[in-house]
């Protein structure tokens, strides 16, 4: 069986050849038998020029058509339609050859029956071949997988899947019910009731979800009824994501935590997401990060005059421009690119970039936002999500900027660590400059838009998880009872685009993020459709274990969107317009100098007292976390020689 396999291609032709050239002769000697009920040898001599021409005939025309450069292990049902025109051809080729060298004629009938048994023949023998090889290629490691969905994407899969040496499809399952137990493309269709019997049976390993025109929630229910076969799964993009709607092997992908939500993205409002942005000079801040990054790419489509990119990290802002630049060219576009390495905290600078370029739109995504790095380095995060934010604003007023959009987060709403309330104190001075610039001339629009946890950015728990995963575990979780709210990074940047649009000026927005996610379930979850099960006292035999390492500094259990309930919707389905309680400027400016002093004097102890009495809903969870206050606590007084 194997030393087959190892023949190379040349060597298989020459094989299927050979024997077409035995076995076609013998097929016609059979049809001879059937029409004379019988062969003697005046028979084999009236037709023998026949019998030797047959493979003369026949081979040339069966090479010619291509159907020994077919790969017998990937053949459907198309090869029929060749092969009864190369049999066809071969039949009148044949026929005309008795008619010009027989004056006693021959019989037709010995024509039809070797046209039907030939057919027969030579598609029985490359189906029957192929089930051979794929049966041996079996040994050798392939990976037996079963389809989900047995419409045009699972047949399309299933040929795509017999073109590579790594997956065999050994079944469909299909919900329609009409299709039960039919055969297609040689694969049986079974429900999904059957699924836990074909496991034992079939041994497959994977699924594959082939249904790419399903929305996300009837994804998000086949999934949920998966996931207790512990089998692995892996799913098809959605059909407007596939190359001319043909689904290839390469399509297929692990499942991803948005395809757990159920989240079905809504449409974006053409004119509000180019409101801001079409024929406009634009300026992204964090041009680098994950957000900010994303708003660039999504900006970029919208064609405006100009993209400005504001970035600290000079490898950031290369990545960036150079992506930025590639997607240019890839859609036609001519958008001037202007790459700034630069902190938000340079005033000056801001503002003699925004005056120089004809700045209009400024989207702020520049911040520090890792919890627990923030709180054991808060003189840092306060400089530049406070300072950053005030700095920004001042250059944009300055520069006569007409739309200043504020990143947000969830973790403003009554927070519970120091990133969060800064991010806060950052809304509280849009605010603020908003109040002060309705009675002055200055007309820069401000608003914030506030949103959760987005799916891949920095720090994100899911590529944690997987990557935990795949190295066998465990799996670190903070708490058992920690949730929160999650939302893809391309559908968070694209409602910010849009809410961009609706401020009328100190406006929080605030995304509807659809139900908070208990993170213990969506680990279970994604270990569960690995094909893998979690080592608990309940499941004994599982693989994957998960360990709770505690809450980290400064973490809470539980996010929010809202610090009050006077929220009201919008024009956009998804975006809603929150009013929350404002610090007038005359009394924030006094705040944010004392707070300047107190960084300045690395005084923890001042700073945490001002952010106490600016965020008034500000709850520390712990105490000062801050490295070098807490080593200064624990070193000798002056004088001190005794080591502690």
């Amino acid at each position: 069986m194997i030393p087959f396999l190892s023949l190379s291609r040349l060597h298989k032709q020459i094989i299927a050849v050979t024997a077409d050239i035995i076995l076609l002769p013998l097929t016609f000697c059979l049809a001879i038998w059937l029409r004379h009920d019988g062969l003697n040898s005046w028979l084999l001599h009236q037709y023998g020029l026949l019998i030797t021409a047959l493979p003369l005939i026949s081979i040339p025309i069966f090479i010619k058509l291509g159907l020994y450069r077919a790969v017998i292990r990937f053949i459907d049902h198309k090869i029929v339609y060749v092969v009864v025109f190369g049999v066809t051809l071969s039949v009148i080729a044949l026929g005309a050859l008795g008619t010009f060298t027989q004056t006693a004629g021959y019989s037709r009938a010995v024509f039809g029956i070797y046209w039907v048994s030939a057919i027969l023949y030579v598609t029985a023998s490359r189906f029957l071949a192929r089930s051979y090889l794929l049966r041996a290629s079996g040994v050798k490691g392939v990976v037996r997988v079963a389809i989900y969905g047995a419409g045009q994407a699972g047949t399309q899969l299933a040929s795509a899947l017999r073109a590579g040496n790594e997956y065999l499809p050994v079944a469909f399952i299909d919900d329609k019910k009409e299709l039960n137990k039919a055969s297609i493309a040689g694969i049986k269709v079974h429900t999904a009731d059957d699924l836990p019997n074909l496991i034992a049976r079939y041994n497959f390993k994977e699924i594959l979800l082939a249904m790419p025109s399903l929305s996300k929630l009837q994804q998000k229910h086949i999934l949920d009824k998966l996931e207790p076969l512990k089998v692995k799964i892996k799913v098809t993009p959605p059909i407007k994501s596939l190359i001319n709607g043909e689904l290839r092997v390469q399509d297929i992908r692990e499942v991803e935590i948005e395809d757990l939500l159920g989240r079905d993205p809504v449409e974006p409002n053409p004119d509000l997401i180019s409101a801001c942005i079409t024929n406009k000079s634009v300026l992204v801040t964090g041009a680098g990060g994950s957000i900010g990054s994303e708003l660039c790419r999504q900006i970029i489509r919208q064609r405006p005059s100009r993209l400005i990119l504001l970035e600290m990290s000079e490898f950031g802002l290369y990545a960036i421009e150079q992506e930025l630049a590639e997607l240019q060219r890839s859609l036609g576009l001519k958008i001037e690119l202007l790459p700034f390495l630069s902190s938000v905290l340079e005033t000056e600078k801001c503002t003699r970039i925004m005056r120089t370029f004809g700045v209009e739109t400024v989207y702020h995504a520049a911040a520090y936002k890792h919890v627990p790095l923030v709180e054991h380095n808060p003189i840092e995060g306060i400089r530049n999500n406070v300072f950053g934010t005030l700095s920004v604003a001042k250059a944009a007023m300055a520069a006569g900027v007409k739309s200043f959009v504020l990143i947000s987060t969830d973790k403003a709403v009554r927070p519970t660590n120091v990133m969060g309330s800064t991010k806060r104190f950052a809304e509280l001075i849009l605010q603020a400059f908003s109040r002060v610039q309705a009675k002055g001339a200055s007309k820069t629009r401000f608003c914030m838009v506030r949103f959760g946890n987005v799916l891949g950015s920095s720090g994100s728990v899911v590529p944690l998880f997987r990557k935990q995963i795949m190295a066998g575990g465990p799996l670190t979780l903070t708490h058992p009872e920690i949730t929160r709210y999650f939302m893809t990074i391309p559908e968070a940047a694209q409602l910010v685009l849009q809410a961009s649009a609706m401020g009328q000026g100190g406006d929080v927005f605030v995304l509807d993020m659809g139900d908070p996610v208990k993170i213990i379930d969506l680990a279970t979850r994604m270990v569960h459709l690995s094909g893998l099960d979690v080592l608990s006292d309940l499941t004994p035999d599982g693989t994957i274990e998960i360990n709770h390492v505690g809450l980290r500094p400064g973490e809470k259990l539980y996010e929010e969107l809202l610090i009050g309930e006077n929220v009201e919707g919008t024009e956009h389905p998804l975006i809603m317009r929150a009013q929350e309680v404002e610090i007038p400027w005359v009394i924030l400016e006094g705040l944010l100098n004392k707070l300047e002093e107190a960084c300045a004097n690395f005084d923890h102890e001042e700073v945490r007292e001002l952010l106490l009495r600016t965020v008034a809903e500000y709850t520390p969870q712990c105490g000062i976390e801050d490295f070098i206050w807490r080593a200064k606590r624990h070193l000798p007084e002056a004088g001190d020689t005794t080591l502690h």
